[in-house]
């Protein structure tokens, strides 16, 4: 047993696993999900766990070099993409048309399906190395 961090242990499994460029989504409730696509679903009650809480938890778990999100979460709420830019640090983060994230998500090694119920509140995650 994990004595702290992130303690779920697909998730962890999924992390661990990404090499290089692989990506992994972490998306509000409504996100559609590929049948092929490995879904790690969260979602308990609305707004239950938040995004920004499983995006934290996912950034501490893995190594990370980019992000994408939808342009429309800047209009959807601006705080929000405010705010994950600000987590991802020296990391890029690119603002796609959200019809382009759907297909992005569609490559992802897993979608992380979380309680969001803000409009956009998507994210692609690029993995990284820690070297």
């Amino acid at each position: 047993m994990r004595g702290g961090g992130l303690l779920h242990a697909e998730l962890l499994q999924v992390i661990a696993g990404l090499g290089h460029g692989q990506t992994i989504v972490i998306s509000d409730a409504g996100l559609p999900i590929a049948p092929h696509v490995r879904r790690i679903d969260l979602a308990l009650l609305p707004g239950m766990p938040g995004f920004l809480a499983v995006l934290d938890a996912v950034l501490e778990a893995g190594v990370f070099e980019a992000g994408s999100i939808a342009a429309e979460l800047a209009t959807s709420d601006a705080r929000l993409a405010d705010a994950i830019v600000a987590r991802l640090g020296n990391a890029p983060v690119s603002r796609i048309p959200h019809e382009e994230l759907k297909r992005l998500a569609s490559d992802a090694i897993a979608i992380v399906r979380t309680g969001e119920f803000t409009p956009f509140a998507n994210i692609v995650l690029r993995a990284g190395v820690p070297f």
